[in-house]
């Protein structure tokens, strides 16, 4: 017997009226409705002809500085480096009991909107590792519902940043998972690349993923994603290293980053942008023009590069707005990329499902036999109108269970004696 028979759902890649078996929290059986109505199931549940989809995944986020807008004051100028000096300044009065609660706070948000798998960069430039003891407390305590897989971001520079390559080290012993870096902010580009290759290094011999902050810049002339897909090559990790923002590649020529893309391919790097922030953090010293700054997203997809979509950053020093809604992410990658075509839109979808999870390396990504029953239910038909109306999470599930319920969306209107129930859905 199923332990849930999921009945009259909408698929992401648009089966329609379409069914999900369950069993100690994996999905056993996929088909339609008519084919597994009288599977026997100790509890049934209609989806009502919504989209059932596989959860939500944030490739790129920042756990242990999120909900920490105006502390110790708003970024006034909007820019990469107020937020990053803010955040200097903020650090050494931060507490691990603090960076918990906010942290724990957050992960409540992201389950409740369908997000259940988190890559969080944590800053490891302080020598007490305060944020990395704190972050790997919520870990634990959320892994029931939540999976976390922790950075070790030398947010300071690996090398300009007294004592962070022992600190990363410590980082990883203690159990963060990932490698992280930010080539683009140390002292010299020559730095930048000494950084990449000792870090690549290290990763190769603990048999570690990377994920590197790189060319977070408007600068053409920032180059870091090409010695970071030379190293994948030259230690082994190709498929296990991801370049995040390259925001330079917005900059670049052309004919370089065609050349660019070639070589990222031949190193099977991933790619994650981060819409939100590009498109806010970027050309701030530009007047007219003024550039989009978000990386080349259509292309490295037309490339056949992993390429996701993440939040980045909620109501922190560099970013004052975000909800933990990773609909609104794709929402503004969408527009940013002119990803108006269908295909197009329906990749926007996979760049928080499918995609993220890959990068992640979580199994078995999608609605397939033997994947994790981790889904969202969303008040929309399809991904295209659930990108569109940012669409309410009627139900999520981890492991088959219903572990959170959203109100559907229903306006009740009154136009003099005319009464209008609206459902969103509807054009």
């Amino acid at each position: 017997m199923l332990d849930l028979l999921i009945r009259h759902a909408n698929f992401p890649d648009g089966q329609q009226d379409m069914a999900l078996g369950i069993k100690d929290g994996l999905i056993t059986q996929v088909g339609s409705d008519i084919e597994l109505s009288e599977c026997p199931a100790a509890q049934a549940f209609d989806a009502g002809h919504h989209l059932l989809s596989q959860a939500f995944v944030d490739a790129h986020f920042h756990l242990d500085s999120a909900q920490r807008f105006g502390q110790p004051r708003p970024n006034q100028s909007g820019t990469l480096r107020e937020g990053i000096a803010l955040w200097a300044e903020l650090k050494p009065s931060l507490t691990r009991e603090s960076i918990e609660q906010s942290a724990a706070n957050y992960c409540r948000w992201a389950i409740a909107n369908g997000i259940l798998a988190i890559r969080t960069h944590v800053d490891i430039s302080d020598p007490q590792l305060l944020a990395v003891e704190a972050l790997l407390a919520v870990r634990e305590r959320f892994k029931p519902w939540l999976t976390l897989q922790l950075v070790a971001f030398p947010q300071d520079g690996l090398l300009r940043h007294p004592g962070a390559q022992e600190n990363l080290i410590r980082a990883l012993d203690m159990g963060v998972a990932v490698i992280g870096g930010i080539p683009h902010f140390e002292r010299t580009a020559n730095e930048g690349t000494q950084s990449i290759e000792w870090l690549c290094r290290l990763a190769a011999e603990r048999g570690l993923m990377v994920d590197m902050h790189c060319d977070e810049s408007d600068d053409p002339n920032s180059r870091h994603i090409e010695t970071l897909a030379a190293n994948t090559i030259r230690f082994g990790l190709q498929g296990q290293v991801t370049g995040s923002h390259l925001t330079s590649m917005h900059s670049m020529d052309n004919d370089y980053a065609a050349k660019l893309m070639d070589l990222m391919v031949q190193a099977d790097i991933h790619v994650i942008a981060n819409p939100l922030i590009n498109i806010t953090l970027q050309g701030r010293h530009d007047t007219y023009p003024k550039r989009r700054g978000m990386t080349r997203v259509p292309e490295l997809m037309a490339a056949g590069l992993t390429v996701a979509f993440g939040q980045d950053c909620v109501m922190d020093p560099w970013y004052s707005m975000g909800s933990a809604d990773m609909l609104e992410v794709a929402h503004m990658g969408l527009h940013v990329g002119q990803m108006t075509g269908q295909t197009q839109v329906q990749q926007c979808y996979a760049a928080i499902t499918t995609e993220p999870a890959a990068i992640l390396g979580l199994p078995h990504p999608g609605l397939v036999p033997g994947a994790p029953a981790d889904l969202v239910l969303l008040q929309a038909s399809d991904p295209a109108q659930a990108l569109r109306l940012r669409a309410a999470r009627l139900a999520v599930f981890k492991q088959g269970q219903c572990i959170a319920q959203t109100p559907p969306r229903i306006a009740e209107l009154t136009l003099g004696a005319d009464k209008h129930q609206i459902d969103w859905r509807r054009p």
